[in-house]
């Protein structure tokens, strides 16, 4: 793995669905086929990439901070990075590219290792999944598995360097569960967004996924969608306008189904 140059690329790219435009929020492959199996991957799938650069404002704000924090004076580094459902992270693959996204949640599977999920297009096998805040930049888990017809990535953390928590800024994840039908409302945190609720319009039991009016941009990608304490998705892609048209994400429901089928990392899995 290339070391982390500080610099951080998000990339969306529409989808065609049902004849709307679907943005997926973070970077590679699209999530969102036009038919999907449990376990399958996506085929016929015609899309289009776009890489954005952060912009000279953003990365003059970041110089700014780094002479701030060289300028102040050196605190010890914490020996866990706190972790849990809506905490910002950053993937980076082996070329040193470098994608935010959320995590969805942390756990233990069925062999007691200590995971997590996120959206399956924020990364690939073998990247490196690092802590956005708080953290020294180390790796402190590695992608394992993805589920692209679902676009549900399972991350494997390193116990001796993450402790998982279940409260993350207003979201507090206590059980899995099922959707709400319409007008029923859910909330996510996200990296980018923070906490946000909207209406859910829809739970399309086919595709697997939830349909509602809950506010994301980019980076948001893998947000848990919870219901008071119960986390029922995540969030994976908008549609057409960020936070003005509906957000779409998979139900954890058939995540977790399709991970305990494959019978790998993350199966079983229980949140903290």
């Amino acid at each position: 793995m290339l070391p982390y140059d500080g610099t951080i690329r998000d990339e969306c790219g529409p989808v065609e669905t049902r004849g709307s435009p679907v943005h997926v929020l973070s970077r590679t492959h699209s999530p969102r086929p036009p038919a999907r199996s449990p376990l399958g991957r996506a085929r016929n799938v015609r899309s289009h990439r776009m890489r954005r650069a952060w912009t000279a404002a953003a990365a003059a704000v970041v110089t700014a901070a780094s002479a701030v924090s060289l300028a102040a004076p050196a605190t010890a580094a914490p020996a866990q990075a706190a972790l849990g459902g809506g905490s910002g992270i950053l993937l980076t693959d082996a070329a040193g590219d470098v994608a935010a996204c959320t995590l969805t949640t942390i756990g233990h599977d069925g062999g007691g290792r200590l995971v997590g999920l996120t959206a399956g297009h924020c990364g690939d096998p073998g990247d490196a999944v690092v802590p956005e805040f708080g953290w020294n930049g180390t790796p402190v888990g590695t992608i394992v598995d993805e589920y692209p017809a679902l676009d549900v990535a399972v991350v494997q953390f390193d116990p001796a360097l993450v402790a998982p928590v279940n409260q993350v800024g207003g979201i507090t994840i206590t059980r899995t569960g099922s959707p709400v039908n319409f007008p029923g409302v859910a909330c996510k945190d996200g990296r980018t967004t923070g906490v946000t609720c909207g209406v859910t319009w829809l739970t399309d039991t086919v595709r697997h996924e939830t349909w509602t009016q809950i506010c994301v941009m980019e980076g948001d990608s893998g947000a848990p969608v919870v219901v008071g304490t119960t986390l029922v998705g995540m969030v994976n892609a908008f549609i057409q306008v960020p936070c003005l048209s509906p957000t779409v994400g998979t139900t954890i429901v058939a995540a977790l189904d399709a991970i305990n089928a494959a019978g790998g990392v993350g199966a079983g899995f229980r949140p903290i």
